[in-house]
């Protein structure tokens, strides 16, 4: 029997599923076979009754995904996230700690230009940028964070709204190894089961939507930025309304793989930008090929000369994909528009971004 990664109970709704799909971190060399078991893993949803966790059914996968390189989209929200804590008056004490995500990326030296020692043990300051959602056992995980939050100190947690996920259908935030989807129900309730609770947050347009929650040990009184973000989230914890994303992955795939088709019967040359793990089951779903995108670019050298998983799609640099002089070309991350549109004058005016 499946238990909640947070509280532990067994009351589990199914709010989407994808079925069986490749492994979102595992990018295979370019002129590897695609396997028989490649596309195997499932992939879905589930909603705690009890403590209103959105998270990652089950995970038969081994994290081993090609680092990325950290968009300036990121960067520039990092620093804005940091700038907005410490107008809050909430960045005090001396030393500070940070749990990472696999993803990279570290909010660090920010605190460091603030005059702050990064150490290990308990900290005046703990950081979680997209780290939490990443640990199986999240109970275990907030208990870790809690611990290395000194008496006084602040722990601050961002996090993908689940609220932003289900409103704009972002249905491909589900994937292997990211094991939970908050809605501040779901991380208060985490919070309070290890004696903090929020103080303060900040909402930011990162991924449509993210949220920044800074907490502390005791009894707190959460104020109006919190109840702000409580106040957001009507029906994240019902079954019924997240499951609208089983429609919102349906129709992102038929969509696509239409302008796909359309694309290729009328001559055009399609590519894309961006070998991202939320494009993995996207492009598996609607059975994307060669024939319909012709390589995916992405800035990362350690994915270049790969392929998508479960494609025969291959990963080319962003040069190769400007000298192929593509017709259009999809973009799997809306937040690198500004990025790319800056980088690639020569690509202007291409781009298809995924989903619009």
């Amino acid at each position: 029997m499946s238990v909640c990664r947070a509280c532990g109970m067994p009351d589990l709704d199914r709010v989407l599923d994808l079925g069986k799909v490749p492994a979102a971190d595992h990018f295979p060399p370019a002129d590897d076979v695609i396997g028989d078991d490649e596309v195997s893993h499932p992939l879905a949803m589930d909603l705690c009754a009890t403590c209103g966790l959105a998270q990652l059914a089950e995970d038969d996968t081994i994290i081993e995904e090609p680092r990325g390189v950290e968009p300036q989209a990121l960067r520039e929200q990092a620093v804005c996230a940091v700038r907005c804590v410490a107008r809050s008056e909430r960045l005090r004490g001396s030393t500070v700690r940070e749990f990472g995500s696999p993803h990279g990326g570290t909010w660090l030296p920010l605190l460091v230009e603030r005059g702050f020692t990064v150490a290990d043990g308990t900290c005046d300051v703990v950081l979680d940028c997209f780290g939490l959602m990443h640990e199986p056992d999240q109970l275990k995980a907030m208990v870790e964070r809690a611990a290395a939050t000194a008496p006084d100190g602040v722990l601050l947690v961002q996090f993908h709204s689940l609220a932003t996920i289900v409103c704009r259908g972002q249905w491909n935030a589900l994937r292997h190894g990211h094991f939970a989807y908050y809605s501040m129900t779901a991380l208060n309730r985490l919070l309070e089961d290890v004696g903090m609770g929020p103080v303060a947050a900040w909402t930011f347009d990162l991924y449509g939507g993210t949220v920044l929650v800074a907490a502390m040990h005791g009894q707190v009184e959460p104020d109006e930025s919190v109840r702000r973000v409580f106040a957001d989230e009507t029906g994240m914890t019902d079954p019924r309304t997240v499951g609208s994303l089983q429609r919102a992955a349906d129709d992102h795939v038929r969509s696509l793989r239409t302008w796909l088709e359309d694309e290729y019967r009328s001559g055009k040359r399609v590519y894309a930008y961006g070998a991202a793990s939320r494009a993995v089951a996207l492009f598996s779903l609607a059975a994307v090929d060669r024939r319909l995108v012709a390589a995916v670019a992405d800035a990362s050298p350690a994915k270049q000369g790969r392929r998508m998983p479960g494609t025969d799609v291959p990963i080319i640099s962003p040069e190769e994909l400007v000298a192929a002089e593509p017709d259009r070309v999809l973009l799997t991350l809306p937040d690198l528009l500004p990025e790319v549109d800056r980088r690639y004058p020569a690509l202007a005016g291409r781009w298809k971004v995924d989903g619009s």
